[in-house]
């Protein structure tokens, strides 16, 4: 099999005027095996993310630009992924910086372990005392739970990984991301990977920083739709579900009849108080930060367990 050098970095945005230099700057300071394009899917942005996208193309010759009017993520991956060139798609969010020799190190993994699909590790980072608090959450057992790209591991065959790196002709062949999972699009089609019988492939070398939700609010929304769109997907594959996903979601039934919730969020953000290295302005946000994250999260999962939302839609 011939060695995969040429990338094809592919990223949706919608409303990332604040974001959206730093990260297409992380993709060209990364160094290549070989030939690189980014190809931008453009949502129905309010604020100046086209204009600033389009002044990014013509600072770099190898941006290309689609419009994508639904302004939905699997939608925008989808029409970056048909219009790009090479065989190796590299995902970028807009949120994210990919970390030095990030897409080297990614081709060199997929070429040596002939997975369909390698990633790596979200590293959460925050500008403001708010952020920092859930970038802890994020990076913290005691927020989301030890997953992998979330506090590391050794490398291997995973469930699912941070954005990725694929093979443009098996995902093609799988029919791409889904539409209709408008979050949690990434577990689904690892999910079709891994059922196809290929292998999605755990690398934790690859990092990527990711800045978070700004607000209380922001945060409760992004939570409680993720934990919608992840109890879909247990919906559909219950024996794919790792108990850790189980866990918010059962607190949340103990708490009306057993053990108040309040006691559990409340002895666990003790501890993450306790060990965390934040300032003190950050800690004290730990106290409304990860009660959000759980209790917004556990909440979601019932509802998208009891009503599909990729049918809701």
């Amino acid at each position: 099999m011939a060695k995969l050098k040429n990338i094809s970095f592919v990223m949706p945005v919608l409303n990332e005027e604040k974001y959206l230099e730093t990260a297409v700057t992380s993709v060209f300071e990364q160094k290549t095996p070989g030939k690189k394009e980014l190809v931008i899917a453009l949502g129905p942005s309010t604020d100046k993310t086209n204009s600033i996208a389009a002044t990014l193309a013509e600072r770099y010759d190898s941006v290309v630009l689609v419009d994508n009017p639904s302004g939905q993520t699997a939608a925008g991956l989808n029409l970056a992924i048909e219009v790009s060139e090479y065989e190796v798609v590299i995902r970028v969010d807009a949120h994210s910086e990919l970390s030095e020799n990030y897409a080297a190190t990614a081709v060199d993994t997929l070429n040596q372990t002939g997975a369909a699909n390698v990633g790596g590790m979200m590293v959460a980072k925050g500008l403001t005392d708010f952020q920092k608090a859930v970038a802890f959450g994020y990076n913290s057992r005691f927020g989301l739970g030890g997953g992998s790209f979330h506090v590391g591991g050794s490398a291997g065959p995973a469930d699912t990984v941070y954005l990725g790196c694929f093979r443009k002709s098996v995902i093609q062949e799988l029919g791409l991301y889904s539409p209709k999972w408008v979050r949690g699009q990434d577990w689904e089609l690892n999910l079709r990977i891994r059922q196809a019988g290929h292998s999605v492939w755990f690398n934790p070398d690859l990092k990527v920083g990711y800045y978070p939700r700004r607000s209380i609010s922001a945060l409760a929304k992004q939570f409680f739709q993720t934990g919608v769109w992840r109890g879909g997907l247990t919906r559909k594959n219950p024996m794919e579900s790792s108990f850790r996903y189980w866990i918010p979601p059962l607190l949340v039934i103990a708490s009306l009849f057993v053990v108040p919730f309040w006691i559990y969020l409340g002895a666990i953000t003790i501890v993450s108080f306790a060990i965390s290295p934040l300032e003190t302005k950050s800690k004290l946000w730990l106290l409304a930060v990860l009660p959000t994250m759980h209790l917004c999260w556990g909440v979601g999962f019932w509802f998208g367990l009891v009503q599909d939302p990729s049918k809701a839609r």
